[in-house]
């Protein structure tokens, strides 16, 4: 790929956005996606995020009297609604139909999200009804062929193909643009996902009729398509990089890694901010502010149970997407073998509709919340609450089976607010995390694939949760017995990961080429 123009356009096509505003997310995706968006606005980066506009959002959830997890559509707010403003109307082809497609942009900075609205018919407007929620193979198959039609149509009317730089294709399911927008040389590609399990492939003659291509193999993966097309792939950490050349020998070629990165500006508590911007934080100002965080914290807990009291209790947070591996059971068995300790547990998170497991997580969370009067269950967790939930804590815990998650970056929104993590060996976790110095760590690195529900997964779980309960029940002592050496080390984690995790280090090594200064 040539040198690009200082003005050119960086167009970055996802499924998943999470803006301050509205429901066009899932998990930590469309969040990661959402702070490149708000960092490059700022910092004068011509950027253009592509997504899908969900008028039903992902999913919220009711319990019923047993207790079980009842999901219902999140319909979009109508502030969010607001925020977005039409600029331009077309017509794709879909099953040899007109589909009528809207483009509504929001603009921040120099940066602009654009989300297409299918106004009709009805039966295309319902495939993209909803992120991630779909009845069959072919609903899903056709709910990335609008993503990836309209946003050629969009790209073709509203931006001179010889004024991009860049087309990111975040994770597998926006490969399909390629095959319907032909500019060879513009393409990158960004693997979100460290799992073998995570690369989806739809049937050959589904694509034949929509893009014209025949592929040898009945089952065509997305992400090789990316992989053919693109003229850079990144991996999201040095680690899943290293796990990523052993599933893809044959693009060895072609792939990297830019450790992920949070928005500094979107998520540091602003009492924080004010402080670190003005150099006057030390040892004795952070205690004070990271207690005045903490005792505010109350009031919004009790939203979900109202006779938590914090007092004087030790705040562990395990908050993120529930699902089998990441581990949500360790959590589960710490809650019920410390219950007699002072320790708050704050749990958040939700499972997929369709992840039977992981709503058997969601009913377990709810019961240790209904039981025990030191678990707090934020069940509707999302990009407002996990803003207090993770700056609000004394410990972050982040457990995922090791090798199968690419980066994470919860971590580093804790950290970036003085909130230290006990990680397992995984992700980003080994480039920011020093054992005993910003954060503790427990467990193995592991970097081949393991079925996390084998006889070889449940050893490596056994003896790793009695390597997490132990170091637990340490960092718990030394916050009791020693809190000037913990609160060290919540410093160190605040000063360490400011500019390590700062999305702006991602954004100048994803576009060295087109920082500009800054325009707000």
């Amino acid at each position: 790929m040539g040198e690009a123009k200082s003005d050119a356009y960086a167009i970055s096509i996802t499924p998943d956005l999470a803006l301050d505003f509205g429901y066009t997310y899932a998990g930590g995706l469309g969040v990661l996606e959402g702070d490149k968006f708000y960092a490059a606005g700022k910092m004068g980066i011509k950027y253009i995020a592509l997504c899908l506009l969900y008028r039903n959002g992902y999913v919220d959830y009711d319990f019923d009297s047993e207790g079980n997890p009842k999901p219902r559509p999140q319909p979009q707010p109508q502030e969010f609604l607001n925020i977005l403003k039409p600029s331009d109307k077309f017509v794709i082809k879909l099953r040899n139909s007109d589909v009528v497609v809207e483009a509504l942009e929001h603009q921040f900075g120099t940066a602009k999200t654009v989300f297409f609205n299918v106004v009709e018919p009805a039966w295309a407007s319902k495939i993209v009804d909803r992120i991630y929620i779909e009845d069959s193979i072919e609903e899903k198959f056709y709910k990335y062929t609008v993503l990836a039609k309209a946003a050629a149509e969009y790209v073709r009317r509203s931006i001179g193909l010889e004024d991009i730089a860049y087309i990111d294709l975040q994770e597998a399911y926006t490969a399909l643009l390629p095959l319907q927008l032909r500019i060879p040389g513009r393409y990158r590609m960004v693997i979100h996902t460290a799992g073998i399990w995570g690369h989806p492939s739809f049937p050959r003659d589904l694509i034949s009729l929509e893009y014209g291509y025949r592929f040898i193999q009945p089952e065509v993966y997305l992400t090789e398509i990316g992989l053919a097309v693109a003229e850079q792939v990144f991996a999201v950490s040095a680690k899943h990089y290293d796990v990523l050349l052993k599933i893809f020998p044959h693009f060895n070629d072609k792939l990297s890694y830019i450790t992920n990165g949070v928005n500094v500006d979107r998520w540091m508590h602003e009492e924080l901010k004010k402080s670190y911007e003005a150099t006057s934080i030390t040892l004795d100002t952070f205690v004070r502010i990271r207690e005045r965080i903490k005792s505010r914290f109350e009031s919004f807990l009790q939203e979900y149970k109202k006779d938590v009291v914090i007092d004087n209790k030790f705040i562990v947070v395990w908050a993120r997407r529930i699902t089998e591996y990441k581990r949500p059971w360790m959590v589960i068995k710490l809650v019920r073998e410390l219950k007699d300790l002072p320790i708050l547990f704050v749990l958040g998170g939700k499972a997929h509709p369709y992840d039977h497991v992981g709503l058997e997580y969601m009913k377990l969370f709810k019961k240790l919340h209904n039981e025990l009067p030191n678990v707090v269950y934020i069940h509707d967790y999302d990009v407002r609450k996990a803003k207090t939930v993770l700056s609000s804590g004394d410990l972050l815990l982040f457990t995922p089976f090791s090798g199968l998650e690419a980066c994470g970056t919860s971590f580093m929104k804790a950290a970036i607010n003085g909130v230290p993590t006990l990680a397992s060996r995984d992700g980003g976790v080994l480039e920011l995390i020093v054992d005993n110095v910003n954060g503790w760590l427990f467990g193995e690195d592991i970097r081949e694939p393991i079925d996390v529900y084998s006889q070889r997964a449940g050893e490596i779980n056994e003896k790793e949760y009695a390597e997490l309960k132990a170091r637990l029940i340490q960092i718990y002592n030394l916050y009791r017995n020693d809190p000037e050496r913990y609160y060290s080390i919540a410093l160190s984690a605040f000063r360490s990961f400011i500019p390590r995790a700062s999305m702006q280090r991602v954004l100048r090594e994803y576009y060295p080429d087109l920082i500009k200064a800054p325009t707000i």
